[in-house]
């Protein structure tokens, strides 16, 4: 089965490689090789691989920066998502397409289901819904997969950011009312993979870890855990803050823990606990330090 795999210098994308079972025949394209906010181009390099399955990892992800950058953002996430649909129509190619928990208001108190009202608070939601929806119209037998907090070994993310803030800071304030759950790239890579290789799978899916987290509970556990794997040295205080105290041009959802029930019952792949898949990476990180 012949795989392309769009937004090559992303975590996701990384992870996909990482992860990519020996029968497949894998195209990871970065933006240098394929911009997918280019119909033409898009058009060009699907026909032109005749993939099976094309995932779709490329985003643009600047939160905050999509508020002032309103145009780019819907380039990408719209526009870019409605082209590669477009031309996986014309080639009889499966999509699998990338989406986020930012597509709710955070306004529930139980986790998210995948037929839940939608209201997204930011620019980025707004944008990534208005990709799925497209997705959705032009292939109705689309996979849609919501996930959220998602970090890995490559790239920038809030788990290293935390490591390098602890080793460099006296003191930390996190903000404690936000709460939803981390995803390792890793294990959203591995469902992937067994959802292509299951061509009846389709619909809107969702993927995080296991269980419940607030920043601060996320920030606690990256300390706890480095402390314990060597990757810190000194334990420093972490001050939980409301995020009224840390103002963002983006509103983020207040809660935004998504019911994972379908995604696992799709290929019988149970969700694990954020703080185990965190002690995983962390290994891996360690690994890769030392080698």
């Amino acid at each position: 089965m012949k795989v392309l795999v769009t937004g090559k210098g992303g975590q996701l994308a990384w992870e996909l490689a990482q992860h990519c079972p020996a029968n497949i025949e894998l195209v990871l394209l970065g933006r240098a090789e394929l911009d997918i906010s280019d119909a033409t181009a898009v058009k060009q390099i699907i026909a032109l691989h005749k993939p099976d399955v094309v995932i779709n990892a490329a985003a643009y992800t600047a939160v905050d920066k999509a508020e002032t950058d309103q145009t780019t953002a819907y380039a990408v996430n719209e526009k870019g998502a409605t082209y590669i649909a477009q031309a996986c129509k014309t080639n009889n190619c499966r999509l699998l397409h990338v989406s986020t928990d930012f597509v709710f208001d955070g306004s529930k108190t139980t986790p998210y289901q995948t037929d839940d009202l939608t209201n997204p608070l930011s620019v980025y939601g707004a944008s990534k819904l208005a990709g799925d929806l497209a997705v959705q119209t032009i292939l109705p037998d689309s996979v849609i997969v919501r996930t959220a907090w998602v970090y890995s070994v490559h790239g920038n993310n809030f788990v290293k950011t935390m490591l390098r803030f602890m080793a460099e800071k006296p003191q930390l304030g996190i903000v404690y009312d936000q709460v939803g759950t981390p995803t390792w790239a890793a294990g959203l890579a591995r469902w992937l993979w067994a959802v292509a290789a299951q061509p009846a799978v389709s619909g809107v899916f969702h993927w995080t870890d296991a269980g419940v987290a607030s920043w601060y509970d996320f920030a606690m556990a990256i300390q706890e855990l480095g402390l314990e794997k060597g990757l810190l040295t000194e334990k420093i205080p972490v001050r939980p803050i409301p995020c009224s105290a840390y103002p963002t041009p983006a509103k983020r959802p207040s809660f935004s823990v998504i019911d994972k029930t379908t995604a696992e019952a799709s290929v019988n792949m149970q969700t694990i606990h954020w703080r185990t898949q965190l002690a995983n990476m962390l290994d891996e990180l360690k690994s890769r330090q030392e080698q």
